[in-house]
Formats: structure tokens, sequence, C-alpha cells
């Protein structure tokens, strides 16, 4: 986001084309953040997925501290913070970062750092590169140093407008490289050109080769969804494209309005929490230059939510109903497997009028593989949880699962609900995603579903 209103974007979406499948290796370094099979794990080994807000920091550091407190307290897990690199703000120095770093921590909040100052390059005026933004990470490194288990460096906000976007691949690889070899250890989180909604497709067709300059494989691509995202076909392609090749993306901005058109933000929410991907609403509080409806709450109160923050952090798959704290803090993590139970114990029967189904579909297709997606959804009686069947008709077998707990064995499929999607309304739904491989016939299962 831009405390100015974006340029000129095309009115019209260019042809898609695909992303470059790569089976993501797990990151060699193990100090902090890593990545695998498109899966941010924290440090302790256990999946991670974003639900914060970004907060404008380098403009309002006294209202920090309370800002954080108060993202905290609406359930958040994760803040954004903006910093200058002194190209255009700040500079934001060692010790103001290291301030800034333990206010998340004791927030219990994981830290994605910023450099605002790349935003728009090549088209607003007195843009840092990215390689600026390596200098000044470079020049702050003491501050970072020790705290990969809870910090995520973004090299730098929107690091091209809509002019010679296509230089972002070799620049952002060239910006990579450097900081490996200066010895950070963190997650690096890269933002798309085109004012970070790569409507260009740069990002998208170029985002496995930039994955493989990365030496410890631990780099997670970054979306901002505005006017360019304002229909569910191009938002679920989008993301899509990345969970199919098995590469990590996060949608670091994004809101419900903008003066480039008007965003599909239920879509958004859904998608990301459908198929586990992280997100980062814009903007706390601050916002100015037309853009002041983007504020979650007013003159920074949490007690004054807006339409916008109550939609963020209250409504439908919104920060409170789907995050869950990093384990990094000693909270207990979302389980993963299902508990087993002992044998000698007889099987309690659900109580009477509990039923759910289940809904399979597939999504996308590939060369061997393909991606699908279970709904389900309960009956006339609110349900505590459910547990779907099937048996593979094909041989196909999973290559990645999320928001399910899925066992097999052979062509048996056994998926369960996790601690925060087992309870249902009365006709009330919820959905579970996978990739798979098949050979030869693709032929869908039929799924059973058993409710609690």
């Amino acid at each position: 986001m831009r405390r100015r209103l974006l340029g000129g974007l095309a009115a019209l979406l260019i042809a898609l084309t695909g992303l470059v499948t790569l089976a993501a290796q797990p990151a060699q370094a193990a100090a902090g953040f890593t990545v695998s099979g498109g899966r941010i794990l924290d440090a302790n080994g256990n999946n991670f997925v974003m639900r914060g807000v970004n907060h404008a920091h380098t403009w309002y550091q006294d209202r920090t501290p309370q800002a954080l407190a108060d993202i905290k307290a609406l359930g958040a897990n994760t803040v954004r913070i903006v910093l200058g690199s002194g190209q255009r703000w700040g500079p934001d120095n060692a010790a103001n970062v290291s301030a800034v770093i333990s206010q998340c921590k004791a927030n219990r909040l994981i830290c994605v750092l910023e450099a605002h100052d790349t935003t728009g390059y090549g088209e607003q005026s007195g843009a840092a590169t990215l390689a600026q933004a390596v200098d000044y990470w470079i020049s702050i490194k003491s501050a970072l140093a020790g705290q990969e288990r809870y910090v995520i460096l973004n090299i730098g906000n929107e690091p091209y407008g809509n002019t010679n976007a296509s230089a972002w691949t070799a620049d952002t690889k060239n910006a990579i490289t450097r900081l490996r070899a200066a010895g950070f250890e963190h997650s690096i989180m890269v933002d798309a050109p085109n004012w970070g909604q790569d409507w260009q497709f740069v990002q998208r067709d170029n985002a496995a080769s930039v994955f493989a300059t990365d030496p410890q494989r631990n780099t997670i691509f970054s979306i901002h969804m505005y006017g360019v995202f304002d229909t569910a076909a191009e938002i679920n392609d989008y993301l899509g494209r990345f969970v199919t090749a098995g590469l990590p993306i996060v949608v670091g901005e994004f809101g419900h309005n903008h003066s480039d058109g008007d965003p599909d933000e239920d879509t958004i929410l859904a998608t990301a929490q459908a198929r586990g991907i992280g997100y980062l609403g814009w903007s706390w509080s601050g916002n100015g230059g037309g853009v002041e409806y983007l504020d979650m709450v007013t003159n920074f109160s949490a007690a004054a939510l807006t339409s916008w923050g109550q939609r963020l952090f209250n409504g439908a798959n919104g920060i409170k109903a789907t995050s869950r704290e990093a384990s990094v803090f000693g909270g207990t993590p979302p389980t993963t497997t299902p508990p087993s139970s002992p044998s000698s114990s007889p099987s309690t029967p659900p109580p009477a009028g509990r039923q759910c189904t289940a809904s399979y579909a597939v999504t996308g297709s590939w060369g061997g593989g393909f991606q699908g997606a279970v709904t389900v959804k309960a009956g006339a009686a609110a349900i505590t949880g459910w547990t779907v069947t099937w048996t593979w008709p094909s041989g196909q077998r999973f290559t990645n699962t999320w928001n399910a707990a899925v066992t097999g064995s052979g062509d048996a499929v056994t998926a369960k609900n996790l601690s925060y999607n087992g309870t249902l309304p009365a006709g009330g739904s919820t959905s579970w995603g996978f990739t798979a491989s098949f050979t030869g016939t693709n032929t869908a299962p039929t799924a059973t579903c058993a409710a609690v």
C-alpha cells in the first residue's frame, strides 16, 4: 500500500500462463521459520498461517506499543511493520528496530519487517531500489541476528510500479543472494511488482526460479490484492497456481475497497482459509491520500473499529475465527494428526440427528497431478466434529493436504476436522483441500461424512 493513489493499472488481465512446478526443498537453516512443501513452518516445525494486519510504524512510532497490544487483543498472530530505510522515510535504525521486535515478542506476535522506501520504483520519485533495501538490512543486521524465530524479513514493499516490471526477477534474485551471503538466515519475503499486484504476472511466472536462487529454499512470495483482484476467478487462479507449484504464498496486503477498483475481500478471506494461506490486511490506522477508508480503527482506537476492521477481525474467515498463535510462544499448535484411541475403547455413536455431507471436487489439474477441495456441510442440527472417508478408485495419492488431519492406508482415506473447523452450525459448511497424483484415469471417489 502507498501513501499515494495507485498508478494506472491495466483494465484487463493478460492471458494466464502456468507456474513452473517446483518441489520445495526443506530449508537448510533451522534457526527460525522454514519452508517445506509450500507450507510455512515455525521454528518448532509446526505449520504457521499468518493472520494479521499491517501497521505503519515509521510514520506513527509513538503509536506502535499500544497498536501492537490492541492488534494482539483482537486475535492477530502476525503484524507487518512498515519501516523506513532512509531513502524516503526514516531511517529506522538498529535500536529502533530492536525495540519494535521486542514489542512484537512481548505481545506474542510474529513480526514481518518491510522496507517501504522501494514502493513503486520506476514510477514513484525517489523510490529505493531493491539493492538499496538490501544495504539497509545489512546496516541493521545487529537488530535482526538471533531473532529468526520471531522475525520474517520482507525485503522491500511493492518494489516496482508498472514500468519495467520485468526487471523484478533479476533484482529479486540478486537481493536474496546478497542477503544470504551476508549471513541472514531468516525466512525472506518478496513482494510482487506492479505496485504489488503482479497483473503482468512477472512474479507468478518466475517464482520457481526465484525460489531456487535461495540456497536455503526459504523464500516466501507476497501478493497485494486490491482492484486487480476483483473477481473470485482471478483470486483463486493466482493463489491456486502457487499452491499447485508447491511454492509458499501469502496475501501481504489487501483491503475491502480501493481507488483502483473493488477487491473481492470475501473470496480472498475464504480462499486463504480453505487453502491454508496467510493474509495481512492493510492497515491498522493512519491512512491518508484518499484511502482513509482502509483504516481498521479510527484514530488508532481499538474501541472504534471501522466497518473494514469489523469485517477483517470479526467476520467470516476473519482473524478472530481463524488465527492461531505461533507455537514458538509456548502455545499448543493446532492438531495436525488425528489423536489415537485405545483399541479397547468402543466407538461412541454420534448423537441422534447430527449429520453431515461431503462434496468432492477437482479444482485444477496438470500432467500427473491435480488439486481438489472437499466441502463439509452440517445437516439440520449443529455438529461439533466430522470425519470424511473414501476409497481412491484409481490409485490416486495425496502429495499435500490442508485444513484437515488426513491419514491413508492404501486406497482408504480418512480426514478429520482440526481444532478450529469442526464446530459447524446447522447448515454451516467448511472446506479442506489437497493436491494429489494420479496415473491413467482420475476417477472421482464417493466421499461420505460422519458427524459428532
